[in-house]
C-alpha cells in the first residue's frame, strides 16, 4: 500500500462515493472520518462530560461506522479490521477501507482527548506501513485563517513547526507534533474534486497546477 488516504467524515456520503469510485485501481488503503457521528459524541461530551477514555473510543467507533457503511455500498471495497487483510484485499483488486478500532485499541498509539481525530489517527496507521499519508476534507487545503472569512489564503506549504501555532484547522490540533514527531510529511486537498486527490496519488500535483497544502515535518 503507497498511500493511507483519509476521507473526511464531511465527504460522507455523496462525495466520499465518488472519491472512492475515482480511487478505483490505486494502492490505497482508506481510513474514514467519524463525520456526523463523532460530531455528536463531541457536543453531548461538551455538555455532559464523558471520561476522555469513552470519548475516544466511542470517536474511533463512529470511524468503523462510516467506513463499514461507505464500503457497503461500493462493490470493488471491501471493509477490513487488520492491515494483513487490507493488503489481502488489495491484492483482490478492491480498495480495503480500514475499520480502525480494534486495531487502535490494541496499541493505543496516541493521547485520549479531542486533540486527536481520524487525521491522527490515520497518519499513525501510514506510519506503521510506511505508506505516504493524504487527507481528503471539504475546504481545499490550509489557510492563513479560518477559510469562510474573506481575506483567507490558501498555504500551499507549511512546516509541521510552524502548524503548532494555528491549534485546529482543516486538521486536527495533534498532527503538527506527529509530524514533527516521526520526520514525515503529509498532504491536504478537497476530495470535493477527487482528480485533486488523484493528482497527488499520481505524482502530478504541481503539474496538474491543483489546490492543495503539504505540510512537512520532515
Amino acid at each position: 500500500m503507497e498511500w493511507v488516504v483519509k476521507i473526511g467524515g464531511s465527504l460522507f456520503p455523496h462525495h466520499a462515493t465518488q472519491l472512492m469510485k475515482a480511487l478505483q485501481g490505486e494502492r490505497v488503503l482508506v481510513v474514514c472520518g467519524g463525520g456526523k457521528f463523532a460530531n455528536q459524541i463531541r457536543k453531548y461530551d461538551n455538555e455532559i462530560h464523558f471520561s476522555d477514555d469513552a470519548s475516544h473510543e466511542t470517536a474511533i467507533l463512529c470511524m468503523d461506522i462510516t467506513g463499514r457503511l461507505l464500503a457497503d455500498k461500493l462493490g470493488f471495497a471491501e471493509a477490513v479490521y487488520s492491515l494483513g487483510k487490507a493488503e489481502k484485499t488489495l491484492d483482490k483488486g478492491k480498495i480495503p477501507v480500514l475499520l480502525p478500532s480494534r486495531l487502535l485499541h490494541y496499541l493505543d498509539p496516541l493521547e485520549h482527548s479531542w486533540r486527536v481525530t481520524s487525521d491522527s489517527l490515520s497518519f499513525y496507521i501510514s506510519q506503521l506501513i510506511h505508506a505516504k499519508h493524504l487527507i481528503v476534507t471539504n475546504v481545499d487545503g490550509i489557510y492563513t485563517r479560518e477559510p469562510s472569512i474573506k481575506d483567507a489564503k490558501l498555504i500551499n506549504e507549511i512546516s509541521a513547526k510552524k502548524l503548532l501555532s494555528f491549534g485546529e484547522t482543516s486538521i486536527d490540533a495533534a498532527m503538527g507534533e506527529l509530524l514533527l514527531q516521526f520526520g514525515s510529511n503529509c498532504f491536504v486537498v478537497n476530495g470535493k474534486y477527487p482528480e485533486r486527490a488523484l493528482s497527488i496519488i499520481r505524482g502530478k500535483a504541481d503539474v496538474d497546477n491543483i489546490r492543495y497544502t503539504l505540510v512537512k515535518g520532515d
